[in-house]
């Protein structure tokens, strides 16, 4: 077993060298011949390490890199699989990557994203001692299949995991709240108040409109957003259980931050604590990856304040909200993937108050979901309440022309809407119609992120998305 876990992490380590050599990532092939020679070396591997995981549909990218801030901040050295590689190919890489030819560990602490439909096959090979987990929405049914499939997947997945992991779980989800439901582990809620957001019932998300214990309608005392809030059940009881630490004030929203103020409970803390942050991040939906990273962080009794901190100084990763600055310009590029998403993303455009100049770059690939219905089920009417602000629209990609249909059908301004396939074309035009001191933001999906991902980092000297 020993000369086959070597051969194993020497020939891996040769391809990812041989890989990065040519320019590529080298994030999936070196783990697949890894387990193909030897299986048990990712359990044989990641037993060393202290293991952070984080999965559920949206956010998890995001709510990955706050918490590699709080590491940073508390002089924790790490791992973690930056480039989004998060099935259980690309996770082994990692370990490989961050062992020595013999195995031995570089760092102690490894903070893995995981995909949710992965999470299952993942936790058979690793023990994590922390699990955050996000939320369920639809997202990409002909890959994942229906919604409480993949809540049962993680929930499986969980059922892998020590009796002491802890469980970091979205209060205001109903699905992602019941992990927490008859387990002896320890779990810690987080969310956010009534008081702090009052939204619309009526538009209450159809993903998750029934009780998943008695199947009775779920009540809403307040609607955040899809069908996030402050559930409950008349039939069963089951309701939104009581959160640790939660938004309990949004002071002040803009297109590139939020003002909040927080709480922790004594579970997390000796005493209760209120505290004013300004995350760097606008919508939300950030703010629940914020308060998830906080509520991480606590919970591995990681000081308030420097969570606080790294909430304050936070970058966006690659493609989740990436900023690239050309010039006296910047590039905005944001991850769209399904309807709730993209909702919360044109929420937050709409706030900027300088003129609009958006791409829509929509693939229908295999990794993007090959089903683009869900394009109907995203609220572009939203896009009307601004329409004097709007200088220009693009779609591109794929199915850039469906694209283009459903923002004519909306009932925007056509002559605003373009299609432009090339995407050096669409960047450079872009560029060129975004005034000075302006944003030029860029919504792609996951494939197509990639590609124009790719090209900009040519243009504009970025680094590898890796790194």
């Amino acid at each position: 077993m020993k000369l086959r876990k070597a051969i194993s992490i020497i020939i891996s380590k040769f391809t990812i060298f041989t890989l990065h050599l040519l320019r590529r990532g080298g994030t999936t092939l070196p783990g697949k011949i890894a387990l193909k020679i030897y299986p048990g070396i990712l359990e044989s591997i990641a037993k060393d390490f202290e293991i952070i995981m984080v999965t559920g549909t949206n956010g998890k990218t995001t709510t990955t890199r706050i918490i590699e801030e709080i590491l940073k901040n508390n002089n924790i050295n790490y791992i973690t699989n930056k480039s989004g590689a998060n099935l259980l190919s690309g996770i082994t890489t990692l370990f490989i990557q961050a062992v020595s030819p013999g195995g031995k560990p570089r760092h102690k602490v490894a903070l893995i994203e995981s995909d949710e439909a992965a999470f299952n096959q993942v936790t058979k090979h690793i023990t994590p001692k922390a699990v955050v987990v996000t939320n369920f929405f639809r997202d990409q049914l002909d890959r994942y299949g229906e919604l409480y499939s993949t809540l049962n997947a993680v929930k499986s997945g969980l059922e892998h995991t020590a009796e002491n992991t802890a469980l970091i779980l979205n209060a205001d989800d109903s699905m992602c709240a019941s992990l927490g439901e008859g387990t002896s582990k320890p779990v810690f809620y987080y969310g956010i108040s009534c008081e702090a957001y009052q939204g619309n019932s009526e538009n209450v998300n159809s993903d998750a409109m029934f009780c998943i214990f008695c199947k009775s309608k779920y009540e809403y005392s307040n609607h955040i957003y899809g069908h996030l809030g402050s559930f409950y059940c008349t039939g069963c009881g089951y309701k939104r259980p009581a959160a640790d630490l939660e938004c309990t004030e949004i002071q002040e929203a803009g297109s590139s931050f939020t003002t909040v103020k927080w709480t922790c409970t004594s579970s997390l803390l000796q005493e209760k604590k209120e505290f004013v942050t300004r995350i760097n991040l606008p919508g939300l939906y950030n703010v629940y990856n914020a308060m998830a990273a906080a509520a991480l962080g606590l919970t591995l009794k990681y000081s308030a304040d420097t969570i606080s901190e790294a909430l304050q100084s936070f970058e966006s990763g690659f493609g989740r909200m990436e900023s690239i600055n050309v010039g006296d310009k910047t590039v905005k590029l944001i991850l769209v993937k399904n309807p709730t998403g993209f909702n919360q993303v044109l929420s937050f455009l709409a706030l900027d108050k300088q003129p609009l100049n958006i791409s829509f770059i929509i693939n229908d690939n295999l990794a993007d979901g090959t089903d683009i219905s869900w394009l109907w089920d995203v609220d572009f009417e939203q896009l009307n309440s601004v329409a004097d602000n709007i200088d220009r629209l693009v779609t591109s990609g794929i199915r850039g022309e469906d694209m283009a249909v459903r923002l004519k059908y909306s009932g925007l301004d056509t002559s605003k809407i373009k299609i432009i396939k090339d995407y050096n074309m669409l960047i450079d035009e872009g560029l060129k119609g975004t005034r000075s001191g302006g944003c030029y933001y860029i919504l792609p999906t996951y494939t197509a992120m990639l590609e124009i991902r790719g090209i900009l980092k040519k243009k504009f000297n970025l680094k590898e998305f890796w790194k």
